[in-house]
């Protein structure tokens, strides 16, 4: 586990999947990540690549081969190396060195850099096309938990989120059936929305041109995830349709890419939300997330 620091976070960070674990407020002292009990979710912080959610069937085609690949990729489940450690930040860096030709055919560098900066944590991505000849396309996006509620004597309840939408932009909401995508509404609209069940009952809530999310309790605490030039967030709590409750965590995920639409034809290079990347190329981008 590495750990970075400053006056304000402390940040637990693994090295398989580079995924944060944990995050305490030393003035608050709240601990603000979900716990990745397996009764709920087994989970953090995963990354998500080289796709994002679910395929149509399971599987797509690219360089004229078919594939088969499980919901959100394969790199939440790889080993990193630390290559960069200080007391405020760290580099994880993840080559595919042939390992992954067997569910997709590029080869590729992830780097992911966690910097602190006051009370947040700047999350850096960069992606490289290790292929001299070939385009590539891929996905990449985030999936960090919140405990909800963060202090005893709270309900879920008393949390709420708060959208804002990118400058001169116009919303399209989608929804999932059976994990596959299509648009819902375009809302005109965002209002701040209450914490419950009720909302996560068809699966996440899933945006397009949104700049930042807020997670906020009627206390004031919270986290605010802002993700400017992102193309999608989803936002997400699992579900018990037995008992019609939730898990104590909400998810908020800036995501470049999205799920297959239910109309897909399974090719990636014509997937929706695809990144393409010209050989030898570098993609970079980054979200940040605020602790209060």
């Amino acid at each position: 586990m590495i750990i970075i620091e400053n006056e304000s976070l402390r940040v637990e960070i693994a090295e398989l999947g580079a995924e944060v674990r944990s995050v305490l407020h030393h003035d608050t002292q709240l601990s603000y990540m979900w716990s990745g009990d397996t009764a709920y979710w087994g989970r953090v912080s995963p990354v998500l690549f080289p796709i994002v959610g679910r395929l149509k069937d399971g599987q797509y085609t690219a360089e004229g081969k078919k594939y088969e690949l499980s919901q959100h990729g394969f790199l939440r489940d790889a080993a990193f190396e630390v290559t960069d450690a200080k007391s405020a930040s760290a580099t994880f860096v993840k080559e595919s060195n042939g390992e992954y030709q067997d569910v997709y055919p590029y080869e590729f560098r992830v780097e992911i850099r966690y910097r602190l900066e006051a009370d947040q944590l700047h999350v850096e991505w960069k992606v490289n096309n290790l292929e001299t000849e070939k385009q590539m396309f891929f996905s990449i996006g985030a999936h960090p938990a919140f405990r909800v509620p963060l202090k005893s004597g709270e309900n879920a309840a008393d949390y709420k989120l708060h959208l804002k939408p990118a400058q001169h932009k116009q919303v399209t909401a989608y929804e999932l059936a059976d994990g596959l995508i299509r648009e819902k509404e375009q809302p005109a609209v965002l209002p701040a929305m209450s914490i419950q069940a009720a909302l996560f009952e068809d699966d996440a809530l899933i945006y397009d041109q949104i700049d930042e999310v807020r997670l906020q309790s009627s206390q004031g605490n919270g986290v605010s995830v802002t993700l400017p030039g992102f193309p999608y967030v989803g936002i997400w709590s699992k579900y018990d349709a037995t008992t019609g409750t939730i898990a104590p965590f909400v998810c908020i995920e800036p995501w470049f890419g999205i799920a297959d639409t239910t109309d897909s034809i399974g090719v990636l290079s014509q997937k929706s939300g695809i990144q393409k990347l010209a050989p030898k190329a570098e993609f970079n981008s980054s979200y940040h997330m605020t602790f209060f």
